[in-house]
């Protein structure tokens, strides 16, 4: 069984080196590799408060950030970790983690960290997938997944309130199935609109996003498409606030499309038009990023790069003073090998899922002068900080608590905070 597991691992390796088809993607995390990593087992995992001290939070290294608590896998009934999102109730003041899995979704309440209390598991819409991804507008999650023919599941978050008996087995709210996998979801809270990209390949829109109306979020309505730059593996959109008096007021997507970074307008769903595109040297997957909430600049992780050219993270940061004529600002070195993966900004700070890093946080105060400086982490994954796909996945870090959410693959949900 180890050899047909090694030999798994090495034709998938050659397939991610040499591209997807239509229905994969390059967020390189396959199970088998994941079996072999060396992780904690859950009776080693600290479960509780434990803080930061002399840089080590239990078995966890750290730097001014401490563990709140956990949930792990084994507790989920799930094999494989993936994205995470958050959800404030506005009627209960409470917060919860909605965490995809590979075989569901799984939510917590995590107002109480003394007491994380995982409340049950909305089961993936067809089978089991290693990719899923997570949103939230209007008291509801939008859930999306490369499990064949998965669509865009959405559940009432408002049930979570009175949950008796957890963990719980859930059902949706409503499922649109105008499209079959996806690889990520965008959501425009400013205007309702979502949009499922990373989809099949040689579906009507080649990959790109799908525009779907969710003001009515139990009732998503199709709204066309854009293809024509083709495959989009994640994106941001956003009503468009930034310095480019042109494009005031407009929704504004940008995406990243594997080989480069592509600009559009969303405005006009009849008519969506691409801006610019933005190419870069070293460019092995153009996976994801985020503006700068001045949306003056955009941070960007290639996910392949470390693997491919054998330097430490690399994240890059372009200027978007002029959106026709963006341009690339500086780049920032981390202090490890490990991958960049998804990134967040809020205010001042670039919180950074680095795989077997952990999450790194950088002070981008000072962006403008080219300036990136790591503050602080919190590493999920202390057995090496190597050029792998084991680790964190992603990060939440939108809570006005200021509790973050990390999604570890291997090990399950983490809370942290910054140490007082």
């Amino acid at each position: 069984m180890k050899r047909i597991f090694t030999l798994f691992i090495l034709v998938f390796s050659l397939v991610f080196q040499i591209g997807c088809s239509s229905n994969d993607n390059v967020d390189g995390v396959f199970p088998d590799e994941m079996m072999e990593g060396e992780t904690p087992t859950p009776d080693q995992q600290v479960e509780g408060f434990t803080p930061c001290d002399n840089g080590m939070a239990g078995i966890y290294p750290c730097n001014g950030y401490d563990l709140l608590g956990t949930i792990s896998m084994e507790e989920f009934d799930a094999s494989f970790g993936n994205d995470v999102w958050g959800w404030t109730d506005s009627e209960t003041g409470k917060e919860y983690a909605i965490m995809g899995l590979d075989d569901g979704t799984a939510f917590v309440d995590v107002s109480d960290t003394d007491n994380l209390l995982y409340l049950g598991k909305l089961p993936t819409a067809t089978e089991s997938s290693t990719w899923r991804d997570i949103k939230v507008y209007s008291n509801h999650a939008f859930i999306v997944s490369e499990a064949t023919a998965h669509g865009m599941q959405v559940f009432d978050l408002t049930k979570l309130r009175e949950v008796n008996n957890p963990p719980v087995e859930f059902e949706s709210d409503a499922r649109y199935t105008g499209f079959g996998n996806a690889h990520n979801i965008v959501i425009n809270e400013d205007s309702g609109f979502a949009y499922p990209v990373g989809t099949a390949r040689n579906d009507v829109y080649m990959g790109g996003a799908h525009f779907i109306d969710v003001s009515d979020p139990k009732n998503p309505i199709g709204s066309g498409g854009y293809s024509e730059s083709g495959y989009c593996h994640d994106a941001q959109v956003v009503t468009y606030q930034g310095p480019d008096s042109d494009y005031m007021g407009r929704e504004i997507f940008i995406g990243a499309n594997e080989n480069e970074v592509v600009i559009a307008d969303f405005t006009d769903k009849n008519a969506p038009f691409e801006i610019s595109t933005i190419q870069y040297s070293n460019t092995r997957y153009t996976h994801q990023g985020w503006f700068t909430e001045d949306q003056r600049y955009f941070i960007l992780g290639d996910e392949l790069d470390e693997q491919a050219f054998g330097f430490p993270t690399r994240t890059l940061v372009f200027d978007l003073l002029d959106l026709d004529n963006p341009v690339l600002h500086t780049s920032y070195t981390g202090p490890t090998d490990a991958i960049d993966h998804n990134g967040y900004v809020k205010g001042e700070s670039f919180f950074l899922a680095n795989y077997t890093a952990g999450l790194r946080v950088l002070d981008i105060s000072r962006i403008g002068e080219e300036s990136m400086v790591e503050t602080g982490f919190f590493d999920t994954y202390p057995n090496n900080n190597s050029a792998s796909f084991n680790g964190v996945w992603s990060t939440y870090p939108y809570f006005e608590s200021n509790k973050i959410l990390i999604s570890d693959i291997n090990s399950g949900l983490f809370v942290v905070a910054k140490s007082d």
